[in-house]
């Protein structure tokens, strides 16, 4: 029988019985994570030696522990970035690599637009200050009928396009990809980054995490951004530099920010979780019922695909 491990924590929450059975009915034992954590270099490489495949979360799968992983087969992604991945190892050694796309795009589509109205509206002060009997009137930000910026159109960035239309916002977008019969068809002023840090009240990314969008948003445009631009990130922490950014945020050069990715996870002493102006979230914008549902059933189709050709 093939082994294969299963890192994320929420994988099967809703149906595990189910994928459980599905997977030994197809000649695979599933492997859990034992650590309740998302697991480090050490942990992986313990647990990856002798699994045929695996379905990964955001633990590490670097060619440091990708050489340890002496029968791997595939690696099935509960998700779709797969910056956490050598992906150039694994091709090199026959490693193949799924996606779990559009599994979740509503379910993030649906946070990032959550954190927008939140760091907008400053729901997080009013909602602790009533908690303290603090009724004093919090003056916030209207979002009916502004500009946002959406970088990044796959299917999350097309949820977040549809989501701003029903605010009346005008939508500028970008992405590396340019689909010209969507942008029409949705009315979107397709720019650069610039363009969209100058001239946008929000903006939304999400892009995949590259050697290119590393740090997509940094001093060079940001120093032009208006002081009332709110920042989302629901896709990858190393989109955006931190530390020019918590500048930023100290000084009040922009509005706010929604956070549900860090550069390091969980951010170690990071000083953006000083500030009254940054609301966070620990990677959960996937978190839904039927998210993590959809999730799980790709997953685990996807490696038994895979394990079936070898």
């Amino acid at each position: 029988m093939k082994k294969v491990l299963i890192t994320p924590r929420s994988y099967g929450k809703h149906n595990k019985d189910a994928l459980v059975k599905k997977l030994q009915n197809n000649g695979i034992e599933p492997i859990f994570n034992p650590y309740g954590n998302i697991m480090n270099e050490t942990q992986m490489i313990e647990q990856i030696k002798d699994v045929d495949g695996v379905i990964l979360g955001v633990d590490t799968m670097n060619a440091h522990v990708l050489s340890h992983a002496n029968h791997l087969k595939a690696i099935s992604k509960y998700g779709v970035g797969i910056d956490n991945i050598d992906c150039v190892y694994a091709k090199s050694h026959g490693i193949e690599i799924s996606r779990t796309v559009g599994a979740n795009a509503s379910a993030v589509a649906d946070y990032a637009m959550t954190l927008l109205c939140a760091v907008a509206r400053r729901l997080v002060e009013i909602d602790y200050g009533c908690h303290h009997d603090n009724w004093k009137k919090i003056e916030a930000l209207d979002i009916f009928g502004k500009k946002i910026g959406v970088i990044g159109l796959g299917a999350i960035g097309k949820g977040v396009v549809k989501r701003a239309k029903g605010f009346d916002m005008e939508v500028y977008g970008f992405d590396v990809y340019k689909d010209e019969s969507y942008i029409n068809e949705n009315g979107i002023q397709f720019t650069d980054i610039d363009t969209i840090v100058r001239e946008c009240d929000f903006i939304s990314l999400h892009l995949p995490l590259t050697a290119e969008t590393k740090h997509i948003l940094n001093e060079n445009n940001l120093k032009y951004a208006k002081s009332n631009l709110i920042i989302i990130n629901t896709a990858r922490g190393g989109l955006v530099d931190e530390e020019y950014l918590y500048h930023l945020l100290k000084e009040n050069k922009i509005y706010g920010i929604g956070l549900d990715v860090f550069e390091q996870e969980p951010p170690e002493n990071s000083k953006l979780l000083t500030l009254p102006n940054v609301i966070v979230g620990s990677h959960t914008a996937a978190s839904t019922e039927g998210a993590t549902i959809k999730m799980s059933e790709m997953a685990t189709d996807n490696i038994i695909a895979a394990l079936n050709k070898v």
